[in-house]
């Protein structure tokens, strides 16, 4: 029996309305997933700069603390003045190239007055400019323990290290771990080139260096002895560290922690290395150097330097 018109009609308004309500049960979800992605992205992005005016809030109120603590206790101790002497020296002549101002070399020589040596590893990096801002700002010399980067962009941070009286000082050339501390070979061969590649852009022949992870890391395939009698061989001198700002453990620290971490046993070195890191991801460094470089300046008999020929060798583990 063949259907009417009506019965057509009917038929294909049903299937209308049968694909309007699929879209509608696919079109509505979408939408409302959408809606709320949007939202949890806005409060995830509002909930990161809260966070991050707290911590900036937090910083600054610790650091304040930090300086009076140290006002206060400086009142009622006085610094230790035992000191160990240099392993051995080259020419002042040497000396001034290294560290770029005779006269931070010459106040070394003072053992009365506690020696602090803030250090910066794995540089140059997009922060570089703005921590060596804040070292001219307070007149504050540093090392810095370099890797080897041969964009364009780094040649002038390089120099401009070297030309603002800072130490330029050599970490390795890849920091892979993985191929330096393949061999003896391996080492030198990548020291080499980071040796020649300052020499090359600074006219600086770097002599000091630290070894990546430090002279107790884990990871050397190699004995470390034999790596540090290399140096020895090659008269270059390794520095490790007494006090480490944290910064290597986490991105995500504070600036008062690292305040704290590097000032809190301060005291009870005579000659302090502080540990920290030139890296593009390590903002935090950057906004805790000011309020650092105010805690250590505020204690009584403690000067901030540059390491030279005269600077105590901190070494993780023996050279026997």
């Amino acid at each position: 029996m063949a259907e009417t018109d009506a019965e057509q009609e009917a038929r294909q308004a049903k299937r209308k309305r049968i694909r309007r309500i699929k879209l509608l049960i696919f079109v509505v979800p979408l939408f409302s997933i959408t809606i709320l992605l949007g939202l949890c992205i806005f409060l995830g992005i509002r909930l990161h700069m809260v966070k991050k005016e707290l911590r900036d809030m937090r910083a600054a109120i610790e650091a304040t603390t930090v300086i009076d603590q140290t006002d206060s206790a400086d009142n009622t101790n006085d610094a230790d003045t035992d000191t160990e002497p240099a392993l051995y020296t080259v020419s002042e002549v040497d000396e001034f190239k290294q560290t770029g101002n005779a006269e931070e070399a010459v106040s070394e020589e003072d053992s009365s007055v506690r020696k602090v040596y803030l250090t910066f590893d794995d540089g140059p990096s997009s922060n570089t400019n703005r921590i060596l801002d804040i070292l001219a700002d307070y007149d504050v010399k540093a090392t810095f323990f370099v890797v080897g980067k041969e964009e364009e962009e780094y040649q002038a941070l390089y120099n401009r290290i070297v030309e603002e009286g800072h130490t330029l000082a050599m970490h390795s050339y890849s920091h892979k771990y993985n191929e330096i501390y393949q061999s003896v070979e391996s080492f030198s061969t990548d020291l080499s080139k980071l040796q020649e590649f300052l020499y090359d852009t600074t006219g600086v022949w770097c002599r000091y260096c630290r070894f990546p992870g430090g002279s107790s890391n884990t990871v050397s395939r190699v004995d470390m002895h034999e790596l540090i009698d290399y140096l020895e061989d090659q008269d270059m001198s390794y520095f490790d560290w007494n006090i480490s700002s944290g910064d290597a453990a986490s991105a995500y620290i504070s600036s008062a922690d690292i305040i704290r971490n590097c000032t809190v046993n301060l005291r009870d070195y005579d000659e302090a290395i502080i540990l920290m890191h030139d890296a593009s991801n390590k903002n935090s460094t950057v906004e805790a150097l000011p309020g650092l470089i105010e805690t250590i300046q505020a204690m009584e008999d403690t000067k901030i330097l540059p390491i030279t020929d005269d600077t105590e060798r901190i070494h993780h583990i023996s050279n026997d």
